[in-house]
């Protein structure tokens, strides 16, 4: 009955609160303080009745129940306020304030060429990863196999992993290629290249973009893909070679099934690792440009949001970046996840 009531409650204050923003009532709260405290009442009291009810087996959960809960507030109530602000139009350089629109903010999006823009640049950056896999695969099977400075290489290989992709971008985009002073630009201008601009055409800057994505996702995928081949036992290797296997019909079809369920994994990481972590070397180097050629729809929402202070678009753009990463995810897992060989 305590935990009915407490949820009531919040209910009611959640409902309230949502009347007197969309001004459908007059009466209400000066901000949302009342439901964070609703939501304090009902978790000290759900977490009680655990404990009154259920006894020992009620111990137990409340060791996963305020974790669940800490989630539930930062994760859930977050996304609901923010489909709630991509049907307003909510400009903080407005004196108007929020007021709701409907689905307009989708509509205006629907028909903006430079979101469609930026959609189209998540696919090559997106279809970029089967090539970063590639290569990646290629170098761990180089450090799996008896050279010489194995330890040395691995250590090189997995150096621009442990740096930040804001400061690799500053290092590669903002000195080495820089067009005037840079030692890249002047090798390319000693090679013949009158002038070397390597952010100046779109094509070209997307191109840079994504090898400086490389340079972080390959060495994660690299380490990722060496601890799956050195976890396939060598007797099986060796059994095969002794069968006469030579080494591409024993890497088709040994190695290679042996290591789906790595490969499930990185691409599930690394094409939502595409659609955001890419912002930082992208707003390092580029803001978007030129043309938009670099832009994506993180850097999009970001733009939109805090420069040209839109909230409502920019959450509108946020729901649609949410409901695209999902449902590329839930067709990885139905999809790749019934030819992974567990």
């Amino acid at each position: 009955m305590l935990v009915r009531g407490s949820a009531g409650l919040l209910v009611l204050t959640i409902i309230l609160q949502f009347l007197f923003e969309y001004e459908l009532i007059s009466f209400g709260f000066d901000n949302w303080r009342p439901i964070l405290y609703a939501y304090i009442l009902w978790a000290i009291c759900l977490c009680a009745a655990q404990v009154i009810i259920r006894g020992e087996q009620g111990k137990r959960v409340l060791f996963v129940l305020p974790a669940v809960l800490f989630v539930l507030s930062m994760v859930v109530f977050p996304l609901l306020f923010g489909m709630s602000i991509s049907v307003t139009d909510w400009n903080l350089a407005s004196l108007d304030g929020r007021k709701f629109n409907g689905l307009d903010n989708f509509r205006q999006m629907w028909s903006d060429p430079f979101y469609w823009n930026a959609l189209k640049n998540m696919i090559y950056y997106t279809a970029a990863i089967l090539v970063e896999y590639a290569i990646a695969f290629g170098l761990a099977l180089l450090l799996n196999s008896q050279i010489r400075a194995q330890k040395f290489f691995r250590v090189a290989f997995l150096m621009p992993l442990m740096l930040s992709p804001v400061a690799v971008s500053w290092m590669v985009g903002k000195s080495m290629l820089e067009v005037r002073f840079g030692p890249i630009a002047r090798l390319a201008r000693w090679l013949g290249w009158d002038n070397p601009s390597f952010f100046g055409s779109p094509e070209i800057a997307r191109a840079m973009i994504m090898i400086m994505d490389a340079w972080t996702f390959i060495p994660f995928m690299m380490i990722m893909i060496l601890a799956g081949l050195q976890a396939i036992p060598k007797s099986v290797i060796e059994a095969a070679a002794i069968d006469g296997a030579h080494f591409w019909k024993r890497f088709w079809t040994i190695v290679f099934p042996l290591l789906s369920p790595t490969t499930f994994f990185l691409l599930v990481v690394n094409v939502v690792y595409a659609f955001f972590e890419t912002f930082g070397v992208i707003h390092t180097i580029t803001t978007g440009g030129p043309q938009q050629a670099t832009t994506i729809l993180v850097y999009k929402v970001y733009s939109d949001g805090f420069v040209g202070q839109d909230l409502g678009s920019s959450a509108a753009q946020s729901v649609i970046l949410l409901v695209v990463v999902g449902i590329l995810t839930i067709i990885q897992f139905r999809y790749i996840e019934r030819r992974v060989h567990y």
